[in-house]
């Protein structure tokens, strides 16, 4: 009984991500009947007469499918990231762009669009730049000994500066009437322009960002005690951060070259994923993927069905995420470690 209560949670969470899921296909401007959708998703399993339009396939398989997959990755990689980070720095303020791989991914993006690169070019320097950003980061935190945890969060937010700086002298240089706009619209985040081999890209990246640390969900438990307490119990902690932050710079670095930038998942979901099933990762880490994919998925919903013209993402996300943040700082009486 304890242990079905203890997963009571994760279950409900569950259901509301399959939810969310299939109610999201049936918004947007060109309406699709809920019997007309299952017949759509059957009929790419089993042989049935297709008694509908190309178009409905198109809307159903093209156009929301890709999308709605992609808001589902997006927010299981930043809030399973943020998570993990939030556990290893021992810091409830910390997100998955805390080492500079937000900042070097949209460097990446904004150069690419500057050199007027096509948008897979776009893509693939957007991820190489923020994985760039974070090795330097830990390459300079690796010189320092003494605390190699406020190292490696000194050495992020330096080179997050360096990057941001960059991308400043970027938007400067643009056209202002052609690359400037591209720019500013990219840095804003959206799931509008991807498409199905864009999310095969997206796929991988994030899978194996995230798997590896599901499968060491319960070594994050003994990370999060602190340096000294996790050597004393054995563990390798050097290695499993290493390890921590190549994961999640994987996943987060997929998210934003795909996406854009998408800020306060990584850190708004993981506390309220953390109020409803506790600290414990072994649970903590499940909730925040279901949670962080059905939040995006309904933020990306009302970003394409609040107006004509679509929102961008992080707006959205900053609009609801902040005061919601605040909230949790007033009322939250359970800690977060």
């Amino acid at each position: 009984m304890r242990r079905l209560a203890a997963g009571g949670p994760l279950v409900g969470l569950a259901v509301l991500l399959v939810g969310v899921f299939f109610l999201s296909f049936f918004l947007g401007p060109y309406p699709v009947p809920p019997l007309l959708l299952l017949k759509v998703l059957l009929a790419q399993v089993w042989s049935l007469p297709h008694t509908w339009s190309p178009t409905v396939e198109i809307v159903v398989l093209l156009v929301r499918l890709p999308r709605i997959v992609a808001a589902v990755l997006a927010g299981a990689a930043l809030s399973v990231a943020g998570a993990a980070y939030q556990g290893m720095f021992r810091n409830p303020l910390v997100s998955p762009d805390i080492l500079g791989v937000s900042a070097g991914a949209c460097f990446g993006a904004a150069l690419a669009i500057y050199l007027s690169w096509g948008f897979l070019a776009i893509e693939v320097s957007s991820f190489s730049w923020g994985l760039l950003a974070v090795l330097l980061a830990c390459l300079a935190a690796s010189r320092v000994r003494h605390d190699p945890v406020l190292a490696l969060v000194l050495s992020g937010i330096l080179v997050g500066t360096l990057f941001s700086s960059a991308l400043a002298l970027i938007k400067y240089l643009a056209d202002p009437y052609d690359q400037l706009p591209a720019i500013t619209f990219w840095l804003m985040g959206g799931l509008g322009r991807v498409t199905l081999p864009q999310l095969k890209w997206m796929i991988a990246p994030v899978l194996l960002g995230v798997l590896p640390l599901f499968l060491l969900r319960w070594r994050l438990n003994v990370l999060s005690l602190g340096e000294e307490e996790a050597r004393a119990l054995g563990l390798n902690t050097a290695g499993l951060r290493l390890l921590v932050v190549f994961c999640s710079t994987l996943a987060t670095a997929a998210t934003v070259a795909v996406s854009g930038m998408i800020g306060w998942v990584g850190l708004v979901i993981p506390h309220l994923a953390r109020i409803l099933v506790g600290p414990d990762y072994r649970r903590l880490l499940p909730a925040s993927l279901l949670l962080g994919s059905s939040y995006l998925l309904l933020v990306d919903d009302l970003a394409r069905s609040l107006s004509v013209a679509e929102i961008p993402l992080s707006i959205l996300t900053s609009l609801v995420g902040a005061p919601f943040f605040f909230w949790l700082l007033l009322h939250t009486r359970r800690g977060w470690a």
